[in-house]
């Protein structure tokens, strides 16, 4: 008995730990990368994953009181309702009231949970007046990043290798080239593949879309702080699914915009040469280094 009470108080004092680690968020709090142990979301660094944050701790809480209403009552129904306690079981079939209440109050609860989701998938859409666009295409197994402002900018970032990795590079999360983008701007992202479904994923920035062949689908992101964003792809396509990071780079402005110029005359350059194309230019992003 004794050793089913401590099983029971570690159950609790876990879902407890977990709902705080959910509420308060991340150990690091300023973590731009995922972090050992995580238990909530990673910190948010744009709107859109701020309020992402926002819905996933009122889901939590909703949760967290369902579960404590069904065990309390749970509890409750077996104090209170034990053979001893209560050797003639109740005959009562039906109760209106209890009916009405289970039937009413999901709905209700449904509906908290749907009005905020539905707001945020919207949110998430599309951006109005985006101060520039940026062209993402997943290929097995590499992305694509193409400035169509910027004429000829567009290259191709792969995977790092473990043994090329420099000290502090996360393993399988290390991109040869990041895309870079300014901080504090509304940007659109329009995202395609080139073979088979793919997905753009960014945790910390709230970016997720499919990556399909045939289709562009918009979605949008504003950078909230310079630093260097991980992610990578989360649909499964192919063998080296696993080796197929992303890293975004938030840059300020006036940084952005020598990177830019530069990663212009470089694909100039390469383009003069007859060394055009995508793979050649990954070196353009570089230059910022």
């Amino acid at each position: 008995m004794q050793d089913l009470r401590r099983r029971g108080a570690l159950m609790v004092m876990t879902m407890l730990g977990a709902l705080a680690g959910v509420l308060a968020g991340v150990p690091a709090a300023d973590a731009q990368q995922p972090t050992p142990w995580e238990v909530g979301l990673q910190p948010g660094f744009s709107p859109v994953k701020l309020r992402i944050e926002t819905l996933n701790t009122l889901v939590s809480v909703i949760i967290f009181g369902i579960m404590v209403l069904v065990a309390g009552l749970l509890l409750w129904v077996m104090w209170r309702y034990n053979a001893k306690r209560h050797p003639v079981p109740s005959r009562t079939s039906h109760n209106t009231v209890i009916e009405v209440l289970w039937t009413v109050v999901p709905i209700l609860l449904l509906i908290i949970i749907a009005i905020p989701s539905f707001r945020l998938v919207f949110y998430e859409n599309k951006t109005h007046d985006p101060y520039m666009t940026v062209k993402v295409t997943g290929h097995q197994w590499y992305w694509e990043y193409a400035y169509p402002a910027a004429k000829g900018v567009d290259f191709s970032s792969y995977i790092v290798p473990g043994n090329k990795l420099k000290p502090g590079q996360p393993r399988l999360l290390t991109a040869s080239a990041p895309l870079v983008l300014p901080v504090g701007k509304d940007i659109r992202i329009l995202i395609t593949s080139g073979d088979v479904i793919h997905s753009f994923f960014i945790p910390s920035l709230g970016v997720q879309r499919y990556a399909i062949p045939g289709q562009v689908i918009e979605t949008w992101v504003r950078v909230d702080k310079p630093g260097m964003y991980d992610g990578e792809c989360n649909q499964i396509c192919g063998t080296n699914h696993s080796r197929m990071p992303i890293n975004i780079e938030g840059l300020p402005l006036p940084q952005y915009q020598a990177w830019l110029k530069k990663a212009q005359a470089a694909a100039q350059s390469a383009s003069a040469g007859g060394q055009g194309g995508p793979v050649q230019l990954a070196a353009a992003t570089e230059i910022r280094r």
